[in-house]
């Protein structure tokens, strides 16, 4: 009997240690999202829309640690064949962590009315796959908080297409306007200075 009880609370032992070690992947996994939410920059720790889309962006929660290239959108603009070099850089980038994100803004009245023909230029006539968001202003006291403090550590956007390189801990390190192309040296030098 003295040996029944004895295996029985082994067994119990290893069962307990089990659920633990289980449970321990799934803590861990909400720990690091929480302590990524608390060590990234506060105006980066916002939910944003996706464009033409339900789901949302956090740029702490889902780019966390990655260097990024924020660029101030319109689908009616001069600059916006831009798109297709900026699509250009996502893809030269992405496998060395740098993320490229478009706010797409009315703020200088370029931009569609309607956000499904927003989502027509992007991704059907330029074929963007990198991070859209949906409409929102970039300049001014309704700036969203992003561009509230890109303004505030370079300057606001002064048209359509300027371009924010910004370290993981928010820092803007450069700053390019509308007609610096995607594929201009001096842009492609900042972003390969940042990523090494």
């Amino acid at each position: 009997m003295k040996h029944l009880v004895t295996v029985t609370a082994t067994v119990a032992a290893l069962l307990c240690v089990s659920t633990i070690a289980a449970a321990a992947p799934a803590a861990t996994t909400s720990t690091l999202a929480a302590n990524a939410a608390n060590s990234c920059p506060a105006f980066l720790n916002h939910d944003f829309r996706k464009l033409r889309a339900s789901g949302s962006v956090n740029i702490c929660k889902d780019f966390f640690g990655k260097p990024l290239l924020i660029v101030n959108t319109a689908s009616h603009c001069g600059y916006t064949p831009q798109f297709k070099g900026l699509q250009a850089l996502h893809e030269k980038y992405k496998g060395q962590g740098l993320v490229v994100v478009g706010f797409p803004s009315d703020d200088f009245q370029q931009e569609a009315k309607d956000e499904a023909e927003t989502a027509e230029v992007c991704f059907l006539n330029y074929g963007v796959t990198f991070t859209m968001l949906s409409p929102t202003v970039v300049t001014g006291r309704n700036a969203n908080p992003v561009f509230t403090e890109l303004a505030r550590q370079q300057r606001q956007p002064g048209w359509n297409f300027n371009k924010y390189l910004v370290t993981p801990q928010g820092k803007v390190i450069a700053y390019f306007d509308s007609n610096a192309t995607p594929d201009s040296a001096q842009l492609n030098q900042a972003i390969g200075a940042l990523l090494r």
